[in-house]
């Protein structure tokens, strides 16, 4: 593609003065200038040198340009501007080119090499399994899913993974919840436990457990065989949610293996060894202060019992021990004090400060009418993913959380999601791939098939309108290998709305089917790879590409 092909020469131009490209790079990345007049593609990379090199940036770029290898048919013209960008404007031949790729490589495009071979984990949602997941889990669902679907179409190896907190307090308690509820509907003398769940997902529980169950669970006065009904209910509830959205995990991880295995204990003797354990008050802490937390914190405490730090201590170093050399957990802002904790407990474990990157989902609020919406008919204090996915569908849901960037705040307006209109940002991109089928069964109903001769047929495409369309698809690439690099999905919602505008900007202008029977080729051609870069980027995103609408 002409944008690979200029990064990679401007890499040599920087090679070629004796000079090392940021980063070590082959290819140097290109991005649009900020005014479309300053040209097609811009590069910084002058400016990245020039301090190093203690030289100005303009005559780093002039010594750049000099050696640069692109000849006419890649770059029409190449020009210095301001404190010392380098700004290209490449050749018509070379946007023709980037159709020609397009529809050669079909769902393949956009994809590229890089992971070097990486074992990465994402780790998303984990919700506790003692109730329906809300929406800042189905946001979490969202980038997650996209997160992973973007480390793949960049050569990464990934496994994605919910963790399954089934050997904690909570879900005690919800055996304990579950009991008092059965009892009561049973007219048996019953005691909801303090802070107990009282949602109305707690009496459809005890709605479903079975007969023969129940009677010997009744019985038994530790709610042993209710905590355990229940939690299975609720992960099995929880998985039916999630793939009811579009959702699905390769790994379901549990809790409970970890101490069953000892690792708890295995983690905590290994942070003793090391030197970042001591005892005070009966308790056993680590000193996660000297890797930048504001206070030391408690693994074990006086009473014996492991917290939920060391919990998560243990199952991150597992992490590691199955391969994975890259992990990326994605944790609601109630976390956000967790973070520099566990990332100092991986390098007190010995493993490399990049290990574990975490993520913060910000929170999501619901709005109707303008209003804030706060009650569920099933929770009783939280609308749920499931409530959400049958009120808008899980196309606009997954779209809607993926429109902003993963650490801002979001207002997700269901009005908006529910209107049939441009105006909804997910109906405006999936009708572009609608229209664009519509056209294609229009032109074959009319005998316009795409050309046998592609290149020729492309060569038609003059248009400013056509030629704006050539340079976002030409983008797409770069797109997913930044969204990717940033960990920003949200890159992707923004790029697939230019080109769905480029697109609808372009059908406004110039007839597709017309009397000009070449022209009509081509123009078809333009369609089928603009559809391509939108099934493709959709399919990123987990959201369907219709073909009518």
């Amino acid at each position: 593609m002409p944008i690979d092909r200029l990064g990679e020469a401007l890499a040599a131009a920087v090679r070629a003065n004796g000079w090392t490209p940021p980063g070590g790079e082959a290819r140097l990345p290109l991005e649009p200038p900020r005014e479309a007049a300053h040209g097609d593609l811009a590069s910084n990379v002058a400016m990245l040198l020039a301090k190093g090199l203690g030289r100005p940036p303009r005559e780093v770029a002039q010594k750049i340009l000099e050696a640069l290898a692109a000849g006419p048919d890649l770059v029409a013209s190449a020009e210095i501007a301001g404190p010392g960008f380098l700004n290209f404007r490449l050749a018509p031949a070379a946007l023709h080119a980037v159709l020609l790729g397009v529809l050669e490589r079909g769902s393949a495009y956009g994809e590229s090499a890089g992971g070097d071979g990486l074992k990465v984990q994402v780790e998303y949602v984990s919700a506790n399994p003692t109730g329906p997941m809300n929406v800042v889990s189905a946001r979490a669902a969202a980038v997650g899913s996209a997160l992973v679907r973007l480390l793949r179409a960049t050569g990464h190896e990934v496994q994605s993974e919910f963790f399954v907190n089934d050997a904690g307090s909570q879900v005690d308690k919800l055996g304990l919840s579950f009991r008092a509820r059965y009892r009561e509907a049973l007219g048996l003398p019953a005691e909801m436990p303090e802070d107990g769940y009282l949602g109305a997902y707690v009496g459809e529980l005890a709605a479903e457990f079975p007969g023969a169950e129940a009677a010997a669970a009744v019985a038994d006065p530790t709610a042993g065989r209710f905590r355990e009904w229940a939690l299975e209910r609720m992960v099995r509830w929880q998985r039916e949610d999630l793939e009811h959205y579009g959702i699905r995990f390769d790994r379901w991880f549990r809790e409970v293996s970890l101490h069953r295995e000892a690792k708890l204990e295995r983690a905590l003797a290994d942070l003793r060894a090391a030197g970042h354990v001591y005892e005070q008050d009966g308790a056993v802490w680590f000193r996660s202060t000297a890797f930048g937390d504001e206070k030391d914190r408690v693994l074990v405490r006086a009473s014996g019992e492991p917290t939920y730090f060391l919990a998560d201590v243990a199952y991150h170093r597992d992490k590691h021990e199955r391969g994975f050399r890259k992990v990326i957990d994605l944790w609601g802002p109630d976390h956000i004090s967790h973070v520099s904790r566990m990332q100092g407990a991986m390098q007190a474990l010995g493993l490399l400060p990049d290990f574990l990157e975490v993520l913060i989902v910000q929170q999501v609020r619901l709005l109707s009418g303008g209003q804030p919406v706060k009650m569920s008919k099933r929770a009783g204090e939280f609308v749920t993913l499931r409530e959400l996915v049958d009120e808008v569908g899980a196309d606009v849901a997954k779209y809607f959380f993926l429109i902003r960037s993963t650490d801002a705040h979001l207002d997700f307006d269901l009005d908006l999601a529910k209107a049939q209109s441009d105006e909804n940002p997910a109906y405006y991109v999936q009708y572009a791939h609608a229209r664009i089928s519509s056209l294609v069964r229009y032109a074959e109903q009319n005998g316009v098939a795409p050309p046998t001769d592609r290149a020729a047929a492309a060569g038609r495409l003059t248009a400013p309108e056509e030629l704006a369309l050539l340079k976002e698809l030409m983008l797409f690439p770069e797109v997913i290998r930044g969204a990717t690099r940033a960990r920003e999905p949200h890159r992707l919602p923004a790029y697939l709305a230019r080109v769905a505008e480029g697109f609808h900007r372009f059908y406004h202008v110039h007839r597709v089917v017309a009397a000009d029977r070449e022209l009509s080729q081509a123009r078809l051609l333009l369609c089928l790879g603009v559809r391509q870069v939108v099934r493709n980027g959709l399919g990123l995103l987990g959201v369907s590409a219709p073909e009518r609408m």
